[in-house]
């Protein structure tokens, strides 16, 4: 094996790719008379083959990734400042014969030991702490400290999305005193308060990231904080190449034990949390000099602590985010909520979805929130107005903070362009303010008390002394080119006034020259501007009143869309040369007044932060507001019981043309398994989805789609719903249900919500029915609320042995099609309680089909006779309805006590009408019951 190379970095500016900035419009300030042609710009171009921001690191696929580089000497980071602001990381000491596991490899290792100094660090030896050594494996930040007699041995691994994914939190950690490996994936916003309290948690010995998150110069804010808030624990970087999602799946597949298997099937489409599992073990077996045996390792997957946990195949089954039969489309939940009006709350939104909130308190604010935006249209729409004209405020702190390594002309247009949007944004938190200042509740006002902080006015009146106040965001490449050329005042260089004058006598020239020829030729000529071609001709005419039917010769670089020309001509060609020459110098000397004036700043720019997070959460409220005003929604409550009165498919409502089939649902702890049955196609599966996206609607803090809705906090959200067979795991429709149900019998807890539809179907009737049967009973052994759908009627009996079980059906009326002669179905999607009377159902449909009579007329004389057998071992007694009775009559007693809101007169009335329930139904039980006291 070869041996890793050493490389040196240090905690410095965080450093985040640019991704497209959304555009609000405005007028021109300044308009040469121009029409632009409409680009799009190249930053908005995403990859649709992998996740945004995974690209090098859970997307790297490199043959070199499979062995390690030769060792580097080990050397010393530099020290770096964060805009200027100088800080101590703190006395460190270099141990020079640290061990990384063996005798052997530490010897070794201590052969290619040399100190050397590099330029940023010879001025503070107090980052002299800091070694470096890994699998190509950057800088390792150490402290003496760190090494105690009851040292941790816990190795983490964190990498975080980069891009549009910025945000997305993958982690990996290894306890080398336990073959135990705990992954996690989540989103964070940017104070990344998450990652810093799974760390805390962990207490980890050693943190391993991306070589790319601290990079000299230009470190990111995660690793930025991190090192801030961990300051005794090593660091040590791996090259990007290592956090790879391919090579971490294989991993899992080589070494997890087979009775925690499953956690492939939660972990195969979380990318950032393999990604780290790749690194993390390829790490763990350099510095352990060793690998891990085959089927050695227990892996586990834990989500979020604050978030419930909704595995992947539950989110595509849910249609959360993706529509099943068409990605192309908007009909998921994210879609029917996602009236959002920036790219901030948007990101949010998809987050808040896939991992819903589980503390009720916060639940509940966000739920205040968006009644008091329903209750105030003022508010609403004022609120609105507001956040519509925000650009991705997280965007522009990301690029604002980056530090280039080069100053090109790109990245001085860049840094003008993005001061201009950091004027636009911070000239619109009065606004904001002004909109929250009435407002009453306590989520609201904690926004508004956060735009009160002094560094908003610091930073916008500084850039006010540099920059002209009608300077401002813009649509349109030409319009933002106008925009930043005149971006500085006058008068603050005078090499500028100029460079900016001769601009503008280019363009008028330009302008005058095509006047000219529009003239000479008698042709309604126009000057449009692209950002690829510059100032060009255009002319709207039709080709027969064209000289001969062609242009002058004049005219070059011709091209034709029906009766619309577009070209050039040589003189142009030389004058938009000229124009790009004076606009290079303009960006020049503008650069270097913007540098000079985002040095003043830098030190107050993190209050964009706090600014960053008010905006997205509040697009979110405003949008589930939104939503709410397009249909009837209910404010729902959080109690220990499941009821929903009147409740509808959120998305099967924005898909029908008519609304569709409303239906009740009630589960409680003593009733807290439901059994499903009801012919095909009578709604039980969209039935099932219904009950999740509801409860993920009430969870994040959204209105639900019911007359009322009441919920339990659901932990985990479990669904076994598709029969699809899986070609990449090689598993059958049976293999691929028997692992999506290991997979949520391993996981369930009591907090769960289990969706289970139509298992065993991929198997014969007998082992169908056992398998079912056996899931059930253990199911049964839990808390959880669990809606079991199936065609098995033999379940239905469970009711007699369990008394927390409820059958319930789907209703069908038969017609007589006259047109056939024949019986036909039609569905209700009406749920009622007790299992289906329909018999034989399936048979009703092969005779719809074409199945030949006789083979129809032999099936159901078998089935005739199948049924009279199961009927004759079914069993029931009056003790038996009698304990069912007492049981269910105990836990609405019970669950009164504990939720009930009525005042005594009508808790009296309720109790009263219980007991007449009671009696009437079993009027022997109160006989009985009197003879046992």
């Amino acid at each position: 094996m070869q041996r890793p190379e050493i490389s040196s970095t240090s905690p410095s500016a965080p450093a985040v790719s640019l991704a497209s900035l959304e555009a609000r419009s405005q007028g021109p300030r300044y308009n040469f008379g121009i029409q632009e042609t409409p680009q799009s710009h190249p930053s908005a171009k995403t990859s649709a083959a992998t996740p945004a921001g995974t690209s090098g690191a859970a997307g790297d696929r490199s043959s070199s990734s499979s062995s390690l580089p030769r060792l580097a000497p080990r050397t010393l980071p530099a020290q770096g400042s964060y805009f200027g602001n100088k800080r101590s990381y703190g006395e460190n000491t270099f141990a020079s014969n640290f061990t990384f596991g063996t005798s052997s490899s530490s010897a070794r290792d201590n052969n290619y030991l040399r100190t050397v100094k590099t330029p940023l660090s010879a001025g503070n030896p107090q980052r002299s702490g800091y070694k470096s050594w890994t699998p190509q494996m950057g800088c390792s930040a150490t402290s003496s400290s760190a090494v105690s007699a009851h040292s941790p041995s816990v190795i983490v691994a964190v990498v975080e999305g980069r891009g549009l994914a910025r945000g997305e939190i993958g982690m990996a950690s290894v306890d080398l005193k336990s073959p135990q490996i705990i992954l996690s994936q989540f989103a964070d916003n940017t104070t990344y308060t998450k990652v810093i309290t799974k760390l805390k948690i962990l207490s980890p010995l050693e943190i391993i990231m991306s070589n790319t998150a601290c990079v000299a110069g230009n470190s990111t804010k995660l690793f930025t904080l991190i090192t801030e808030n961990f300051k005794n624990v090593n660091f040590t970087t791996v090259q990007r190449k290592y956090f790879n999602e391919t090579k971490g799946l294989e991993y899992i597949e080589q070494l997890c034990i087979a009775e925690f298997s499953t956690v492939l099937m939660e972990v195969q489409s979380k990318y950032y949390c393999l990604a780290a599992i790749a690194a993390l073990l390829k790490y763990v077996e350099f510095i352990q000099n060793s690998v891990y045996a085959p089927k050695s390792l227990k892996i586990c997957f834990q989500g979020s602590e604050q978030t419930a946990m909704i595995d992947s195949s539950s989110a595509q089954n849910l249609e959360l985010l993706i529509n099943s039969q068409d990605c192309r489309n908007n009909h998921t939940l994210f879609g029917v909520l996602n009236y959002t009006k920036t790219p901030g709350g948007s990101r949010r939104l998809r987050s808040n979805i896939l991992e819903p909130l589980v503390d009720i308190e916060t639940i509940n604010m966000r739920l205040d929130c968006v009644q008091e935006l329903l209750q105030d249209e003022e508010l609403f729409f004022g609120l609105q107005s507001v956040i519509s004209r925000f650009l991705d405020t997280e965007q522009l702190l990301s690029v604002l903070v980056q530090i280039p390594k080069q100053d090109t002309v790109n990245v001085a247009e860049s840094k003008i362009t993005n001061l201009i949007y950091l004027k636009h944004t911070l000239e619109l938190v009065d606004p904001l303010k002004i909109t929250l200042k009435n407002c009453n509740m306590p989520l609201l006002r904690a926004y508004y008390g956060s735009l009160e902080d002094k560094r908003f006015g610091i930073i916008l009146e500084k850039i006010k002394t540099v920059i002209n106040d009608d300077a401002r965001y813009m649509k349109g490449c030409l319009n933002m080119r106008t925009q930043k050329c005149y971006a500085v005042r006058s008068n603050i260089n005078e090499f500028l006034d100029i460079a900016r004058r001769t601009y503008t006598e280019i363009v008028d020239d330009i302008a005058g020259m095509i006047s000219q020829l529009a003239e000479k030729y008698s042709l309604p000529l126009r000057t449009s501007f692209s950002s690829t071609r510059g100032f060009f001709i255009q002319m709207t005419v039709d080709c027969t009143a064209l000289p001969n039917d062609q242009l002058p010769s004049e005219f070059i670089k011709i091209s034709k869309v029906k009766n619309s020309y577009s070209f050039t001509s040589a003189d142009l060609i030389k004058m938009n040369e000229r124009c790009q020459e004076s606009l290079r110098e303009i960006y020049h000397m503008t650069y270097m007044i913007v540098c000079k004036l985002l040095s003043e700043i830098y030190e107050h720019i993190h209050c964009l932060y706090k600014l960053s997070d008010a905006v997205s959460m509040l697009d979110m409220l405003l949008s589930f507001a939104h939503a709410c005003t397009l249909s009837d929604y209910v404010r729902p409550e959080f109690t220990d019981t499941l009821a929903i009165k009147q409740g509808w498919h959120p998305i099967l409502e924005r898909i029908s043309v008519e609304k569709p089939v409303a239906n009740n649902t009630y589960i409680t702890e003593g009733s807290n398994f439901l059994i499903i049955t009801g012919p095909n196609m009578s709604g039980k599966s969209t039935y099932l989805k219904q009950i999740a996206l509801c409860q993920i609607m009430a969870q994040i803090g959204s209105y639900v789609p019911a007359e009322y809705s009441s919920f339990r906090i659901a932990e985990q959200i479990f669904t076994r719903i598709s029969t699809d067979d899986d070609i990449e795991t090689n598993s059958s429709t049976f293999m691929k249900e028997m692992k999506e149900i290991a997979y949520i019998v391993h996981n369930a807890n009591d907090k769960s919500l289990i969706l289970i539809d139509e298992l065993g179907r991929g198997t014969n009737t007998e082992e169908g029915i056992g398998i079912c049967y056996a899931v059930c009973e253990y199911l049964l052994s839990l808390k959880a609320f669990t809606l079991f759908a199936t065609h098995f009627l033999e379940l239905c009996h469970l009711d007699v042995l369990y008394p927390n079980v409820e059958n319930m059906h789907f209703e069908v009326q038969h017609v007589k099609n006259t047109s056939r002669n024949k019986g036909a179905i039609l569905y209700t999607y009406r749920l009622s309680k007790g299992f289906t009377e329909e018999k034989n159902y399936g048979l009703k449909a092969a005779e719809v089909s074409s199945l030949p009579p006789s083979i129809v007329l032999d099936a159901r004389e078998i089935t005739t006779q199948i049924t009279r057998q199961i009927l004759k071992n079914q069993w029931n007694t009056p003790e038996m309805e009698r304990q069912r009775a007492v049981y269910h009559l105990a836990t609405r007693l019970v669950q009164t006590a504990r939720n009930s809101r009525l005042d005594p007169d009508s808790l009296r009335t309720y109790l009263s009408n219980l007991k007449k329930k009671y009696e009437a139904d079993f009027p022997k039980a109160e006989q009985v019951s009197g003879k046992t006291e």
